[in-house]
């Protein structure tokens, strides 16, 4: 996810550009770049790796100026965090610039097919081949070369696009990624994100998916793919600018768990090809590789760790190959049974915590093959991998993880699969059913989303207790370990998970009158037994609340509430079953007054051991 920002109009571009970048780094921070049509109707382009300052001093520098210009903030999923990856990306006569967030999903097909032709890329990046395509196009008409460009992209993308050969025309347009317009008079902003625009304006459009920007001779049209005129409403923004950097949440962590179903589809669906088969370009894992296999291990921390738990469930099944999942803190000092026949997986949102990364250079020094799960290209854990799976969740701000995890799941099902397809242990018919099911899971994520305030009631049972308990069996139970981890590390109530078939061997005498008990009860041939569990804890006096797959016979007749999650295969089940406890978390802290974002004694990235 990265953020752009372009304008157009009779102010100094870079100024209101470099004010724009700065609202929207939390989009983006491992480079930036800015290019301007000058007074001399040349294209000067800067980029810079790092932080947005960098660049700032760069271009104060530089003298750079003109009244037309777009900007880039870069949150790297193609090509490592470096000048030549920094956006903006020019045609090879430098006339060109366009600015990208999104992924063009058929960019290696383009590339090849434009090398035949002649061009010459400079990074390895997606968005570069719209900057030749264009180049390609162009015959005397900026427009219309847009156009043909855009009917040749597969995949999502929110574009700004200036060229000097057209000195006063600014074009952009968006295909499932954000994009907003801002209007002040004859002077247009366009932007990612509401952020950008209010030192600016507080007028903006919404652009729709497949609607084209034209900003030229002081004038605005915004056009659908066929060249029609599109009639849009204008709206004013009455954020504050904290607010808008949270697309109007109250807290990072809010958003964040609305992201969710974008960062759902957007890892899954940018890697399928047009047979539907999922394409993993950056594991190199042939069939005779996986056959030699005599062990997987899955190691990370926290949530990451609980994640690796569903990964090992999923691989298993589906692919037959033995797993096991260790912390990270404690994999180096077992003496793990490592060697040239293992496969490590290694999973970190930041890709640089510590205990993750110890452990993956001892495996290496053991002959271990290493697989990465990250959310960060370029990340000291990405560069010591020998095979890359990127989540493309975004950048995530909130302390507590939410849209990180939730990928992180959707990582390990794509691997699994990917693993059974290519050694044969599933047939055609049931690797298209469960990327068809994986493919759904955003809108059902949606329909729990639907359930806020109910969710946002049982919370408030949850803020007068002094303990909670979570209990599952099976995968359920991976889920209760992440649901108690959210709950007491943003609320600080006492929070434990138990595996439900344990209870009579000591855990349920920590349940009194009023305790709150979370049962989640997802896993169809587990229903009864978990159910069995509930009475238990219920005859004890325990308040309880199911977090149940809808449909799941007789639970209302021994839960207090009911919170139910759509119905999907089990296998697939953590991933819903996890919304409703990360908003009962958050709703929980909030109600107790806390700082959602920042809970006390918790860094986002541990990078120390």
């Amino acid at each position: 996810m990265c953020g752009i920002v372009g304008f157009y109009g009779k102010h100094s571009a870079k100024d209101i550009i470099l004010e724009g970048l700065s609202a929207l780094e939390y989009r983006g921070y491992d480079s930036s770049g800015i290019a301007v049509i000058d007074e001399h109707e040349d294209l000067k382009c800067i980029k810079e790796k790092g932080r947005l300052k960098v660049l700032e001093e760069t271009v104060q520098e530089s003298g750079l100026d003109g009244h037309i210009g777009i900007g880039h903030t870069r949150w790297a999923t193609h090509g490592v965090p470096s000048k030549e990856n920094a956006h903006p990306h020019l045609n090879s006569e430098g006339t060109i610039a366009v600015v990208h967030n999104g992924i063009i999903e058929n960019y290696l097909e383009l590339k090849h097919e434009l090398i035949e032709k002649g061009y010459i890329f400079v990074s390895d990046t997606d968005t570069e081949v719209v900057a030749h395509l264009i180049d390609l196009y162009d015959e005397g008409d900026f427009e219309s070369a847009v156009y043909k460009t855009l009917d040749r992209l597969k995949g999502a993308y929110a574009l700004g696009i200036i060229s000097s050969k057209y000195p006063d025309t600014l074009i952009a347009t968006r295909k499932e990624s954000p994009l907003v317009v801002g209007v002040k008079g004859n002077e247009y902003v366009i932007a990612s994100d509401i952020p950008a625009l209010l030192g600016f304006t507080r007028d903006v459009y919404y652009m729709d998916n497949n609607e084209v920007i034209i900003a030229q001779k002081g004038q605005l049209r915004i056009q659908d793919l066929e060249g029609n005129v599109v009639s849009k409403t204008l709206t004013h923004i009455d954020w504050d600018t904290e607010a808008a950097s949270k697309n109007g949440y109250s807290h990072f962590m809010m958003k964040e768990i609305y992201d969710q179903p974008t960062a759902i589809r957007e890892t899954l669906c940018r890697r399928l090809d047009e047979k539907r088969h999922i394409q993993l370009d950056d594991i190199k894992l042939q069939k005779e590789d996986l056959d030699e296999l005599n062990k997987i291990y899955i190691v990370a921390c926290g949530t990451a760790y609980h994640a690796g738990l569903v990964g090992k469930y999923a691989i298993e099944k589906l692919a037959r190959i033995p797993v096991e999942v260790d912390i990270a803190s404690e994999f180096r000092y077992s003496d793990p049974f490592v060697d040239d026949k293992t496969l490590l997986i290694v999973v970190s949102q930041s890709g640089e915590t510590a205990d993750t990364l110890a452990a993956l250079k001892e495996a290496k020094r053991k002959g271990a093959r290493v697989l990465a799960i990250t959310n960060v290209v370029g990340s000291s854990v990405a560069r010591e991998a020998d095979d890359l799976f990127y989540t493309w969740a975004g950048p995530e701000i909130a302390v507590a993880s939410t849209k990180a995890y939730t990928a992180q799941l959707v990582a390990f099902y794509m691997l699994a699969l990917h693993f059974a397809n290519t050694k044969g242990t599933i047939t055609d018919q049931e690797y298209v059913a469960y990327v068809d099911a994986i493919e759904g899971l955003g809108n059902k994520v949606e329909e729990i989303l639907s359930q806020k305030e109910t969710i946002e009631a049982v919370a408030k049972i949850l803020v007068e207790a002094t303990s909670a308990f979570y209990l599952g069996r099976g995968l359920d139970y991976t889920t209760a370990m992440e649901a108690a981890l959210k709950l007491k590390e943003i609320s600080y109530l006492h929070t434990e998970a138990f595996a439900a078939g344990e209870l009579k061997h000591g855990t349920i005498a920590l349940i009194e009158e009023g305790t709150p008990v979370l049962a989640i009860v997802t896993q169809e041939r587990l229903a009864e037994k978990m159910i069995s569990n509930m009475k238990e804890v219920k005859a004890r006096g325990a308040y309880v609340i199911a977090i149940a797959k809808e449909g799941t016979p007789h639970i209302g007749h021994v839960a207090d509430k009911i919170i139910e999650v759509p119905a999907v295969c089990d296998i697939l089940m953590p991933i819903l079953s996890v919304i409703p406890t990360q908003l009962l978390a958050y709703y929980t802290s909030t109600l107790k007054g806390l700082d959602v974002d920042k809970p006390r004694n918790l860094a986002k990235s541990v990078t120390v051991e």
